[in-house]
C-alpha cells in the first residue's frame, strides 16, 4: 500500500516536470538578480520624487519608444529608471497585458531588449531616445528632478505604479542571499516553481479556489517567467488555461490571515499531492527588511581603490576557513514498530562528528505519530553524517522519572549532497534504524522517513572572542587549553571557535610625542611563536593601524562614532545595524552592548554589515577575511576605550565630544572588565568537568527558535545565534528576533505573536514546532539547551545557564520549567499538562 502511494506521488511530481517554459528560466533569474541588486544600489528609485518621475518618464517615453521599436534596428537598452518601473508593472500580469492591448494594441515583449546592467553598448538607443525626446535627458539626474511633470498623458495606465514599487521593495532582501544564485539551488527552485503551477492547474480542473503561496526560491522563478509576457502568457494559456494573476498585495502574515492560510494550505496540498516537502532550506521568509544606516549613499575615492596586495600582516594569525550551510529537517513517519509498544516516539538528532558549528543534541516528533508538523532549522558544517536515534518516551500515566527508551539509530551521509560536484540539495527518504545493543531484534526493522533540504556552502563568519588574564596568575586563569601566560603584564588573548588562540593582545604606553606630555599608545600583538608586533599607534588624533595601511579614528557626528579606512571604507555604529538587526520581540540584551561595522563601496553605497562587536562580551564576528586583523585590532581598541570613558585613546580636544557620544548611546554602561574576569572564571570552574572553557561559555553561539509548526505566542529573540531559527512555518506571532544569526531561518509564511528570548545561546533551541501559544522560553547564556520539542501551549520555561540541557520534547499545556544550571538534564519528554518543574544544579 505504501509502495503504491509513493509510485503515486512520485508519477505526479513527473507530470508537473512536464510544465514546458519558452524561457530559460536558470539564467533569466540570475539575471533579474543582477537587476534587482543594480536598483538596491539607487534607492532613491523606492520612493519620492525620482520614483515619480521615473514613472512619468516610463509611460510618456519608453513605452511608446518600445512600442515603435523593430527588432530589425538592433537590441534597446532601456534607462535604469524606466526597465525598474517596467519591471513592477509587469508583475501584474494581467494588468500589464491590458494596459498594452489597450494603448498599444499588443502586448509589448522582452524581445530586442537588454538589460541596462548588462554591459552593453546602449548608444543606438541614447540616439533614438534624444531624437524622439530631446528635452528629456536619457539617463535621469536625479539632482535635477522636479516634481512638475503632468500626470496627464494620452497613453498611461491607471494601475498605481507608486504601491507597485514599494510592494516590490523588499522583495530582494528574501532573495539576496549569496548562494540563491547557485546553479543547483536555481535547478531545483525552477523544478518546485513547475510543481507549484501544476497545483493551480489541479485545483482549476477541480473547481477549487485556492489561493497559492510560494516559497521564496518558486516566487523569484515565477517573477522571471512573468517578466517575459509574451512567454509567459502563451505557457500559462497552453498549461493552466488561462493567465495567471500575481497578487502581491497581502503582506499580513498575522495567523488565520490569507497569507497564513494560504501557505498552509499550500503546504498541505503539495506534500499530499507529491510526497515532497514543502518547506526548503533557504527559502523560507528571512523577516522584514533591515533599516538603512543612512538614506544617502556615501561617496569617497576610497572606493575606487583596490585591495592591496596580501600584506605580511594578513599571516600573522591563523584562522580557518570553514565553510557552512543551513538545513531544514523534518521526520515524516516511522513503520514496523513493534506490537504492543505503548510509548509516546520522537527523534533526538545530532552530528556523528560534531563541528564547530553544530554539536548538539534536538529532538523532533514525528509528523505521523504527533500529527502536526514541526522541522528543525540549524546550521552545520558540510561534512560527516546526521545521526538519528528513535527514542519512547513512557506514557502520561507513568512517572516521568522513567527515562526515555532509545529504540535504535540511523544516519544519513552529507557525502551525497557535499561531494566534489553538487548534484541535489534535498532527501526525502527510508531509513532503517539498527537496534540499540541489547535491543531485542525484531524480523522487519524499523524505518524512519527522514527529509531534509540544505543551502548550497558558503563560509562561515570568523568568530573571535577577547578573553582579559590577570597578571598574577601562573599560567593562565581562564584557558586550560593555553600552555602558558606569555606575559607577566595583562594580556587580552583572542581565540576562535575551538577555542584555539589565534594571537594575544596588550596596551601599553610607548614614545612621547614631541610637545607633548601624554604618552603615546601602541597596541602589541604576541604571536603563537612569541614574537611581538606593533599592530597599532595612537599619533594624537588616530590610531594608525598594521604599518599604517588603516586608521581607525573618531568621527565629529554621533553617527557612525567611528571610521575604519584603508584598502576599504568601514563606518563603525553604535547598536546593531542591517543584517545584525534585531527583528520584531523586545530585546532583552540592550542594543548599545553592540558596535556594527559597515562597508561602503560601489557595490554596497548604504553599506553592508561586515561585522559585530559585542562589547559587553568581548567578541567579534567577521564576515570577510581582509576585516579579521584590522577587525581584532579595533575591536581591542574601542573596547579598551568604552571600558575607559573614552579617556588615553583619541586626542583630548575630542574626549568630551567622544564622551558625550559615548554617553548618548549609553557604551559607559557596558560591565567593567573585573566584572566580565570573574565571570570567566565562575564560568571555568563550573564548567571544568565539561571540559569546557572560558571562551565557550563568555560569548557562545548557536541557537534556534521555533523550528516549525504555528507558534501563536512568541518564538524567540536569537542574540548572538549563529545556528539560528525563527518559525519554521506559520509562527501565529512575529517569527523572531535573530540578532548575530548568520543566515538565519525566519518563517516560511507568517508570524503573529512573538517567538521568545535567546540570548547568547550556545546551540540552544526554542520552540521545536508544534504550536507555542505563549512564550517559548528564555534562553540566557544557554549553552546546547533546548526549549520546547513540541506544541507548548503555555510557557516553555526558562533556561538560564543550561549545560546540555532540554526543555519540553512533546506538548507542553503548562510550563515546562526552569532549568537553572542543569548539566545534561532533561524536561518533559512527552506531554506535560502542568509544570514540568524546576531542575537546579540537576546532573
Amino acid at each position: 500500500m505504501m509502495d503504491k502511494e509513493n509510485n503515486d506521488h512520485e508519477v505526479e511530481w513527473l507530470e508537473a516536470q512536464k510544465v514546458e517554459t519558452s524561457v530559460d528560466l536558470l539564467a533569466a533569474a540570475k539575471q533579474q538578480l543582477l537587476f534587482l541588486a543594480a536598483v538596491d544600489r539607487n534607492r532613491w528609485l523606492y520612493d519620492g520624487p525620482a520614483l515619480e518621475t521615473a514613472i512619468y518618464r516610463y509611460n510618456a517615453c519608453w513605452l511608446p519608444l518600445l512600442a515603435k521599436h523593430s527588432l530589425s534596428e538592433g537590441p534597446l537598452v532601456p534607462p535604469l529608471d524606466c526597465e525598474w518601473i517596467w519591471h513592477c508593472h509587469r508583475l501584474n500580469p494581467v494588468r500589464y497585458k491590458s494596459d498594452c492591448e489597450q494603448f498599444y494594441g499588443r502586448l509589448l515583449d522582452v524581445s530586442g531588449v537588454v538589460s541596462s546592467v548588462n554591459g552593453n553598448c546602449k548608444l543606438k538607443t541614447e540616439d533614438l531616445w534624444k531624437r524622439l525626446y530631446p528635452e528629456e535627458p536619457y539617463d535621469l539626474d536625479v539632482d535635477k528632478v522636479v516634481s512638475e511633470k503632468s500626470p496627464d498623458l494620452e497613453k498611461c495606465t491607471k494601475y498605481d505604479l507608486v504601491s507597485a514599487v514599494k510592494r516590490q521593495n523588499s522583495f530582494y532582501y528574501q532573495v539576496s542571499r549569496s548562494y540563491v544564485s547557485n546553479d543547483v539551488f536555481l535547478r531545483e527552485a525552477v523544478a518546485r516553481y513547475k510543481g507549484f503551477l501544476y497545483l493551480i492547474k489541479k485545483n482549476r480542473e477541480r473547481s477549487l479556489k485556492r489561493f497559492c503561496v510560494p516559497t521564496y526560491d518558486v516566487d523569484l522563478i515565477w517573477h522571471t517567467h512573468q517578466l517575459h509576457p509574451v512567454a509567459y502568457c502563451n505557457d500559462l494559456d497552453k498549461h493552466i488555461g488561462k493567465v495567471l494573476e500575481h497578487d502581491d498585495t497581502d503582506s499580513d502574515r498575522g495567523k488565520g490571515k490569507k497569507l497564513d492560510t494560504g501557505f498552509s494550505n499550500t503546504t498541505a496540498q503539495w506534500e499530499e499531492t507529491f510526497g515532497r516537502r514543502y518547506w526548503k532550506a533557504g527559502a523560507m521568509y528571512r523577516g522584514s527588511t533591515p533599516a538603512p544606516v543612512t538614506t544617502s549613499p556615501y561617496v569617497s575615492d576610497v572606493l575606487d581603490k583596490e585591495p592591496t596586495v596580501k600584506e605580511e600582516f594578513e599571516s600573522l594569525i591563523q584562522v580557518p576557513d570553514v565553510e557552512v550551510v543551513e538545513a531544514l529537517l523534518e521526520i515524516i513517519e516511522v513503520r514496523n514498530i513493534p506490537d504492543g509498544h505503548k510509548g509516546k516516539l520522537s527523534v533526538v538528532f545530532s552530528k556523528t562528528q560534531p563541528d564547530s558549528l553544530f554539536d548538539a543534541e534536538r529532538r523532533l516528533t514525528i509528523l505521523s505519530e504527533a500529527g502536526e508538523k514541526q522541522v528543525a532549522f540549524f546550521q552545520c558544517e558540510p561534512t560527516g553524517e546526521l545521526r538519528f536515534q528513535l527514542v519512547s518516551s513512557s506514557p502520561s500515566k507513568i512517572p516521568v522519572s522513567r527515562e526515555p527508551k532509545s529504540l535504535g539509530f540511523a544516519s544519513l551521509s552529507l557525502k551525497e549532497f557535499f561531494s566534489s560536484a553538487i548534484t541535489h540539495l534535498s532527501v526525502e527518504k527510508w531509513l532503517e534504524v539498527m537496534p540499540s545493543k541489547g535491543s531485542k531484534t525484531d524480523p522487519k526493522p524499523i524505518s524512519l522517513r527522514v527529509a531534509v533540504s540544505f543551502t548550497p556552502p558558503t563560509r562561515c563568519p570568523s568568530v573571535l572572542h577577547m578573553v582579559q588574564s590577570r597578571p598574577s596568575c601562573k599560567g593562565s586563569c581562564f584557558f586550560p587549553i593555553i600552555r602558558k601566560s606569555r606575559h607577566a603584564k595583562s594580556s587580552t588573548h583572542v581565540v576562535d571557535e575551538t577555542q584555539t588562540e589565534v594571537i594575544s593582545l596588550q596596551m601599553r604606553d610607548g614614545a612621547t610625542l614631541k610637545g607633548d606630555q601624554t604618552a603615546q599608545r601602541q597596541v602589541i600583538g604576541v604571536m603563537d611563536s612569541g614574537e611581538t608586533r606593533v599592530l597599532a599607534e595612537y599619533t594624537g588624533t588616530f590610531w594608525s593601524l598594521l604599518d599604517s595601511k588603516w586608521s581607525l579614528r573618531q568621527t565629529d557626528v554621533n553617527t557612525p562614532l567611528y571610521e575604519l579606512l584603508g584598502t576599504r571604507m568601514v563606518k563603525i555604529f553604535s547598536g546593531r545595524k542591517l543584517d545584525y538587526e534585531p527583528k520584531h520581540c523586545a530585546n532583552r540584551r540592550s542594543d548599545e552592548d553592540f558596535m556594527t561595522l559597515v562597508e561602503f563601496s560601489t557595490q554596497h553605497p548604504y553599506g553592508k554589515a561586515v561585522a559585530l562587536l559585542d562589547l559587553k562580551f568581548g567578541s567579534i564576528e567577521a564576515e570577510e577575511n581582509w576585516l579579521v586583523l584590522p577587525g581584532i585590532v579595533s575591536a581591542f581598541i574601542l573596547n579598551t576605550l568604552v571600558k575607559k570613558g573614552g579617556s588615553n585613546g583619541f586626542d583630548t580636544t575630542t574626549k568630551v565630544a567622544q564622551q558625550e557620544s559615548l554617553k548618548s548611546n549609553g557604551l559607559k554602561e557596558v560591565s567593567k572588565e573585573t566584572k566580565l574576569v570573574a565571570a570567566v572564571e565562575n564560568k571555568v570552574e563550573a564548567n571544568t568537568a565539561n571540559g569546557k572553557t572560558a571562551a565557550a561559555v563568555i560569548a557562545p553561539e548557536k541557537g534556534s527558535g521555533c523550528g516549525g509548526g504555528g507558534c501563536s505566542g512568541e518564538c524567540g529573540n536569537m542574540v548572538k545565534a549563529a545556528i539560528a531559527s525563527g518559525c519554521g512555518s506559520s509562527c501565529s506571532g512575529e517569527y523572531g528576533e535573530m540578532m548575530k544569526a548568520t543566515n538565519a531561518s525566519g518563517c516560511g509564511s507568517g508570524c503573529s505573536g512573538e517567538c521568545g528570548d535567546m540570548i547568547k545561546a550556545a546551540k540552544a533551541s526554542g520552540c521545536g514546532g508544534g504550536g507555542c501559544s505563549g512564550e517559548c522560553g528564555d534562553m540566557v547564556r544557554a549553552a546546547r539547551a533546548s526549549g520546547c520539542g513540541g506544541a507548548c501551549s503555555g510557557e516553555c520555561g526558562d533556561m538560564v545557564k543550561a549545560a546540555n540541557a532540554s526543555g519540553c520534547g512533546g506538548g507542553c499545556s503548562g510550563e515546562c520549567g526552569d532549568m537553572v544550571k542543569a548539566t545534561k538534564a532533561s524536561s518533559c519528554g512527552g506531554g506535560c499538562s502542568g509544570e514540568c518543574g524546576d531542575m537546579v544544579k540537576a546532573a
